[in-house]
């Protein structure tokens, strides 16, 4: 069985026409058409959402997969690098915006967020103290499994593994293994 990689280069051409082409509609009928077919399940529906993707978002590479049900917020400020896969049921919010690498694999029911809440004033309710923007990036060749919590701020290196279910908060070192709440240092990828 060939790969969706195989079958992508094998019609570049009439993919970057159809890219080159779509730039002609307007930005915010693409970003309409990203939510009418978020839940629908086939091949056109993922090549619709690609070129909703390239049209909408700030940085969008080569062969990116965005299955279905994956809640996309502020795209505007998002940036996604080549061979990247977002399986259903993601939450992904680049509010203060997110750089996503090359050959990353993000796998179902995981969120991705670019901003926190306020919670510095005690007589204030947290919900009415706002939220602070914070840049979330994830470098190239990451896999992350299913159930993780990205939080706003946090830094995935290159090379890395965030097992099923970790909630990240801050950085996790290239070529590392990480897991749990909050995601601490399983082992090293030697």
């Amino acid at each position: 069985m060939s790969r969706k990689r195989d079958f992508i280069k094998k019609y570049k051409t009439i993919i970057n026409i159809i890219i080159k082409l779509s730039r002609i509609l307007p930005k915010g009928v693409y970003c309409r058409w990203l939510r009418l077919i978020r839940s629908h399940d086939n091949y056109i529906a993922l090549f619709i959402r690609f070129l909703c993707l390239r049209n909408c978002a700030k940085k969008c590479g080569d062969n990116v997969a965005i299955f279905s049900n994956v809640y996309l917020y502020n795209i505007h400020n998002l940036e996604i690098g080549d061979n990247v896969s977002i399986h259903p049921l993601c939450y992904i919010n680049a509010s203060g915006g997110i750089c996503i690498g090359d050959d990353v694999s993000i796998a179902h029911n995981s969120t991705i967020m670019a901003e926190e809440h306020v919670f510095t004033d005690i007589e204030k309710n947290i919900k009415d103290q706002g939220c602070e923007l914070k840049n979330t990036t994830i470098e190239n060749n990451v896999w992350i499994g299913s159930g993780v919590r990205v939080l706003g701020g946090s830094y995935i290196e290159s090379g890395s593994i965030v097992a099923a279910g970790a909630v990240v908060k801050g950085r996790v070192k290239k070529n590392s293994i990480v897991g749990g709440i909050p995601a601490k240092l399983i082992k090293e990828r030697v």
